[in-house]
Order: C-alpha cells, then structure tokens, then sequence
C-alpha cells in the first residue's frame, strides 16, 4: 500500500468539505485553511522522501490494474511539483487570514481555495489522460469562482478572458484525447506511450502532438496565446493573484513535460523545434510587455509569461542537462514569483495602491520589507547566488551546448530586461520619495497581527529562495534525478504497467 500518493489530493478536498460543513463559522474555517494545507505540505515530502528512496510509486484505484483502471503516479517530478503546491498552499493560506476580508470568506474562499489545491495536486499525480483533463476542469473551476469573487468590473472583464480561452483549450484537449484513444484504444499514459511507439501512422501522431502542444500551451500562458494571463492576474484578491501566479501556469508547464517526454517523443525534431521558437517569443513577448507597465501586479504578471519561456526552453531543448535546468527552473519560479504577489499585497495593505507611480518611500518607512522584496526580485532577475542564477545559468548552459545560439541569446537578453522591471519597482516603490499626502489615499493602519500573518509567509518564501541558492547542489541532485526519469519512459511504463506490458490485448 501507498497511501501517501492519495493524501495530497484527499487531504485538500477533506478540508474543502470540513470548510462547507462549518460554513457559518469563520474561525473554523480560517483554522481548516492552515491545518488542510499543513498537511498537505507533510504529506507531500512524505511523499516526496518515499519516491526519492523507492523509485516510481504506482496506486491502482479500485484494485484495477492498470491500463484497465485508473492509476495515480508518483514520480519525481510529480511528487516535487505536490511538494510545492503545498509550500505555496500552505503560504497563501497564511496570508489570507489577513488580506482576505468577511465577504469573500462568506462566499467560499476558503473551500474554493481548497478546491483548487485538490485540482492541481491531481493532475500532477494522475496517470490517466482523461483524468488529467478532469483535474484541469476541477482547477479551471475553482479558479474562476475566485476570479470573480467581489465581482468588480474588473474582475469580471478579466474572468471572461481567462475562461474563454482556457475552455477554448479544454476543448482541443478533449478532442485531442477522443482522437488519441480512437487510434490505441486507452487512456493509461503509460500505455499510450507503449502503443502510440508501435504504430507506423506518423502524421496522426505529429497532428495529435500539435493538438496537445496548443492545449497545454494555453494553459501554460505560452506564445501566442498568451493575453488571458496579465489581463486576469491582477484582478482578484492578492492572495488569489499569488496561488494563481505560483501554481496554475505551472500544471500547463508540467503537462507539457509529462506529454512531451513520454508519450511525444519520437520525432523530437518536429515538435521539439517548435517549442524552441515559441519558448524564445514566449520569453521575449512577456518581458517586453512587463517593461510597459507601471502597476505592480501587471508587471509581474507579465514576468510569469517571459519566465515560461524558460521552462520551455528546457524540454524544447531535450538534452539531460536542459531537461535538468527546465525542474530546476519551475522549482525556483513557483516560490520566487508568488513571493513577489505577497510582496505587492503587503504593500497594497499598507497604501492602498498597486500603481508605481503612487508608492515610494517604502525603503525608509519598511526597510525589511524592501529586503524581503530584493531577494526574490533579484532572484527572478538572475542575480547570484539566489536560486534564479542556478536556474538560468543550466538552461542556458544547456543552450549554448545544443548549440541553439538564437534562443540562448534571447534568454540572457531576457534576463537583462528583467533586471529591468525589478530596478524599476525597486525605484519607483522603495527608493524614491514617499508622494505628497495629497496624492495618497488615507488608508486604514495595520495591526500587528495582520502584519504578522502578512509576513511570516514572505518571509518563509525569502529563505527558501536563500536555500535553493546557497545549497544549488542537492537540488540540482534532485533535478539531475528527475530528469534521468523523464529521458527513460521505459521505467515510468514498467512501474505502471509492470508485467502487463508484456501482453498487448
């Protein structure tokens, strides 16, 4: 028995439940919020720590075996991306107590939030394809509902665009599965990729590939359908902008890796080739973008995209050494760019505005605030030695090695112009002086406790970003690990299927 590989999906949906039946009691609600997710942030370096010791582990729901019933997998990369899914749940929770007011907590935050969680932990452990599509369909809802809550105009102008072109993909999703299952006749990944490796129809496969590339590459906020993302990001509560900004692009990212090295892989330079170019548009788009903006949420939210291009670049690339740099990468974005949403929430609580034009002077009034925001905001620029350094330094290693001299250099151009936005936050919120009272909005003062529960996780976030960086090497083991799984299908497949791959029905 493996139970820990059902826990981090049953443990989120447990407390949305607990949440719903005690739904006129906020305190009870608040208290499930951190308890849910403390546990299943335990649960997942239980995890974590059993795949990193056994290998591969495998659950057959209902006692099926595969490729007849449903199976949950845990590999490396699955049970690394369930770790920080519940580090950013576990965070994001925390910093709701204090940003999240009485009217969204009425309305279902809290099991919403849950809910998503839930949906995000499945589709890294399903081994099933169809089931992939249902846990995005889970999330998908989920992350409306707390798109809109509030219904400001806003929200409500940037939930339409996020729910159109995200349905616009589940569809071709859901085609593309209809269509894979009528050509082998199942929907077990593991098993897919044992039969789609025996059929001669090439043209099929390379149109299939196509389809799930755009599918997962709209939900990943790749070029070029990328427009939903800073249009919606910024919208909702911060709390809601930063598990967003740490955890859903990341399942398209993780689709994409999971596709594309086990069922996808037999004529890379077809497919590979195209995720290189829309890697380097992806990066080159959203920097550009991000330099044009002068509001705090909108700037980051375009850096979500430009750091996507990143992690693209390393499975386009398909070498060991940029599969490596492209975990890495996802390990250091998903705790470096939600730290920089519950950075601009702080300093949302404390003046009341995201536009840069309106802040300053935060560097003399809360200088702890603007260490804690250099961290993660040189960190995503690239600067040594914080987990962003380690993380560009292999991808474009990796680059310069293949020989893809273009996109390479898109990359470090990239990370120029990231420094960029990070500089011109740092001027306009930190370094310069405070605007004239008359420019200011009064704002209500903050309590210490709310500061507290604001900034304990921000300040967790901090040092996990140190840690990456100043320990590089047992991650990059831990890269290096789950990157010898994903360039050797076989051993995905034999853990799944075991001797059932021997009889092909």
């Amino acid at each position: 028995m493996t139970p820990q590989i059902a826990l981090p999906i049953i443990i989120p949906l447990l407390a949305g439940a607990v949440s719903l039946v005690f739904w006129r009691s906020r305190s009870m609600q608040r208290f499930v919020a951190v308890a849910g997710t403390a546990g299943l942030l335990l649960t997942s370096l239980w995890l974590l720590a059993t795949v990193n010791r056994d290998g591969i582990l495998v659950m057959h729901m209902g006692g099926w075996p595969a490729p007849f019933g449903i199976s949950l997998v845990a590999d490396l990369l699955g049970a690394i991306m369930v770790v920080l899914t519940g580090i950013i749940g576990f965070a994001v929770a925390l910093f709701s107590l204090a940003t999240v007011g009485r009217g969204h907590e009425a309305y279902g935050y809290f099991p919403l939030m849950h809910l998503l969680l839930a949906g995000v932990a499945g589709a890294f452990l399903t081994g099933d394809i169809f089931n992939l599509y249902v846990w995005f369909e889970v999330m998908l809802v989920a992350s409306f509902a707390l798109l809109i809550l509030g219904s400001e105009k806003a929200q409500m102008e940037g939930a339409i665009k996020y729910v159109t072109l995200n349905l616009v993909s589940s569809v071709i999703f859901l085609v593309a599965v209809g269509l894979l299952y009528g050509m082998v006749g199942t929907l077990n990944m593991a098993d897919i990729a044992r039969r789609l490796a025996t059929l001669e129809d090439d043209g099929m496969v390379d149109v299939l590939a196509m389809m799930f590339m755009v599918a997962f590459g709209i939900k990943a906020a790749a070029f070029p359908l990328f427009f939903w993302l800073p249009a919606s990001y910024h919208t909702p509560p911060v709390a809601v902008s930063a598990l967003f900004a740490g955890l859903l692009t990341k399942v398209g990212v993780y689709a994409l890796f999971r596709v594309f090295t086990l069922i996808f892989h037999q004529s890379p330079g077809y497919t590979h080739e195209i995720l290189l170019w829309g890697a380097g548009f992806t990066m080159l788009s959203g920097v550009l973008g991000a330099a044009a903006q002068f509001e705090f949420r909108r700037i980051l939210s375009f850096h979500i995209v430009s750091q996507i291009g990143y992690m693209i670049l390393g499975l386009a690339l398909f070498t060991p050494l940029a599969i490596i740099g492209g975990v890495f990468y996802i390990i250091h974005h998903i705790i470096v760019k939600t730290n920089l949403f519950l950075v601009s929430g702080i300093v949302h609580r404390l003046r009341g505005t995201y536009q840069l034009k309106s802040l300053g002077g935060f560097y003399r009034s809360h200088p702890w605030l603007a260490i804690l925001f250099l961290i993660p905001a040189l960190s995503l620029a690239g600067m040594p030695p914080l987990s962003g350094f380690f993380a560009k330094f292999i991808v474009i290693r990796a680059g310069i090695e293949a020989e893809a001299y273009g996109v390479t250099f898109i990359a470090l151009l990239v990370g120029l112009l990231t420094l960029y936005s990070m500089i011109k936050i740092w001027a306009e919120v930190f370094w310069k002086s405070t605007p004239p009272e008359g420019d200011v909005d009064p704002y209500p003062a903050v309590e210490p406790r709310e500061m507290w529960l604001m900034s304990a996780p921000v300040v967790g976030l901090a040092l996990c970003t140190l840690f990456i960086g100043l320990n590089a090497e047992p991650i990059y083991a831990l890269a290096e690990a789950s990157a010898g799984q994903l360039l050797a299908p076989e051993r995905y497949i034999e853990a799944v299927l075991g001797e059932a791959q021997e009889v092909m029905p």
